[in-house]
């Protein structure tokens, strides 16, 4: 497995050969969402690139009130 990368705002990414596996530390939390419906938990805030790859990566992860 390679380096460790950091994607995104509690997202720690990693490839090896053509696979990318992602980490999230389910118990941490980043405040509400800018509609207070939910509370963030993850986030790439917006589309990442993943290096050594042509993969671009969006996500978010969340829960609700």
């Amino acid at each position: 497995m390679k380096t460790p990368i950091q994607i995104g705002k509690n997202i720690v990414g990693s490839v090896d050969g053509k696979k990318l596996t992602l980490e999230i530390d389910l118990s941490k939390t980043f405040g509400d969402s800018k509609s207070g419906k939910t509370t963030i938990v993850a986030s790439t805030n917006g589309n990442k690139n993943i290096p050594g790859t042509e993969v671009t990566l969006g996500l978010n992860a969340y829960v609700g009130k």
